[in-house]
């Protein structure tokens, strides 16, 4: 029987205004997937994203959706989750949008621990507005703003991600969307800050600049630079330079969730400010 997709898209938006190839439409699928597998109502989630290709992601799905301005996803998602703590809130953004002008908002969602699951689509530029360096493009890249070779050295997001704190961190790439599927449906299952870094192409503004002239030949690449967590862990330290492992990185069931934190604070504060209505009461007696 085949999946059902057009229940959880808004099919007056479809279709897609992404490039034909691009990635972003298999991490689509994969999340709707992982939605449907945990049984998650429409209502009880909410899709944050930003500005960026990756920004288009809650213009099509139909669940309650915030489409916020550049940088700021973690920010938002963080008062929605404050002010929903039982509903699903999951921040989509691409790798400009979640570690240059976001990264300051990525790492205190990370520090603080707070409930929600973080996309991270990660083209390895700023694919929308054609072909600037991010912080994850690779050395010696060609980029708009970068013409003889990108020079600035990279972040790697999900040791980004473990430094900062989150309490759960995984990386799966587009070439195995039923990978990124399972990893979504455990981060969504997980209590406290999840961020995935999903691993996708854009051939048109990265790929065929750098000598990868087809979607194909740019997941090629990124096949080529990724390798499982358990295959990594067994290479040497030389061997590991330059590949970025997949799968589950960290996942930490025992730390502190910031919600839970918050509404114990909560209930402090209103039974100081009961305890004083009280008194103020008898003192006017």
């Amino acid at each position: 029987m085949a999946f059902n997709y057009d229940k959880y898209l808004r099919l007056e938006k479809m279709p897609t205004l992404w490039c034909w190839g691009c990635g972003d439409g298999v991490i689509l699928k994969s999340f709707i997937r992982a939605v449907d597998k945990l049984g998650i109502k429409q209502d009880d989630m909410c899709v944050v994203s930003g500005i960026g290709c990756s920004g288009r992601f809650s213009s099509y799905v139909d669940f309650n959706t915030v489409h916020t301005t550049h940088g700021r996803t973690v920010a938002y998602a963080t008062g929605i989750k404050l002010a929903n703590p039982d509903k699903y809130v999951v921040c989509v953004a691409g790798d400009g949008d979640a570690l240059a002008i976001g990264g300051n908002h990525t790492i205190h969602g990370c520090r603080r621990n707070i409930d929600i699951t973080m996309i991270i689509i990660n083209n390895f530029i700023y694919g929308l507005t054609n072909s600037q360096t991010s912080p994850t493009t690779p050395k010696g890249m060609w980029t708009v703003s970068q013409k003889a070779g990108n020079i600035d050295p990279t972040f790697d997001t999900c040791e980004l991600a473990i430094a900062s704190g989150a309490s759960f961190v995984a990386r799966e790439s587009v070439t195995s969307p039923k990978k990124l599927e399972k990893v979504l449906v455990q981060a969504m299952q997980h209590k406290g800050f999840a961020l995935v870094e999903a691993l996708s192409n854009c051939h048109i503004n990265l790929g065929r600049k750098n000598k990868m002239n087809s979607a194909m030949a740019n997941l090629d690449w990124i096949d080529s630079i990724t390798v499982s967590k358990k295959k990594y862990d067994t290479l040497s330290p030389e061997e590991q330079l330059n590949l970025l492992p997949t799968g589950i990185l960290k996942q930490d069931t025992e730390a502190d969730e910031y919600c839970d934190m918050y509404a114990e604070i909560r209930k402090v504060h209103q039974g100081e400010r009961a305890k004083i209505t009280q008194d103020d009461f008898e003192k006017k007696i």
